[in-house]
């Protein structure tokens, strides 16, 4: 069985238990990208590798300028689908520095993330669909509540998501490039 074949069927089963749990089925694309905490242990306790989404397919990620500078590099899992946005962060419960996560949609939108039941803090970066970086937001954790009402809007085709401070440290501002390559 793939990946995509073996996520498909977890996220199935997450959508019906989301449903028994009042959560409706009219998300909004925006509200399907939601973040959530990641549960399970970032390395396997057998051969001590990373197992952070072990499930997804991964794309390396650059940072660059306008000149072509790199400024950052990240190995990002591909959340491609309605199924793997929904389920975002989800099962981690941290990010390494060198990993994030980046959201594919078909077309550039207006979007909105939101920090539900996030336990660490992320840089929420926008891009176009050239990979010109539209927007950036430093998320933090949510101090109270389950960080619904903390929403980071923007406008992109992709939307790349780092640890915090990750874009800070590195000096990526708007107007700079995401270069990646996605696969198929």
């Amino acid at each position: 069985m793939d990946r995509r074949t073996y996520l498909r069927g977890v996220v199935a089963g997450v959508a019906v238990l989301a449903g028994c749990a009042g959560r409706g089925s009219e998300r909004t694309d925006a509200e399907s990208t939601a973040n959530r905490p990641m549960s399970g242990s970032d390395a396997s306790p057998t051969t001590g590798q990373s197992t952070i989404h072990e499930y997804y397919e991964t794309t390396t990620v650059r940072a660059l300028t306008a000149d072509g500078e790199t400024l950052g590099t990240v190995t990002a899992a591909i959340a491609d689908t309605p199924e793997l946005r929904y389920l975002g962060l989800s099962d981690t419960e941290h990010l390494p520095d060198d990993r994030g996560m980046l959201f594919v949609f078909e077309s550039i939108d207006d979007r909105s993330f939101v920090m539900r039941r996030m336990d660490f803090g992320i840089d929420i970066v926008y891009a176009d669909g050239e990979g010109r970086i539209t927007t950036i937001h430093h998320a933090p954790a949510p101090d109270h509540g389950d960080g619904n009402d903390q929403r980071y809007p923007g406008r992109g085709q992709y939307v790349l998501e780092v640890t915090y401070g990750w874009t800070t440290d590195r000096g990526v501002e708007t107007g700079d490039r995401l270069a990646f390559e996605l696969p198929g």
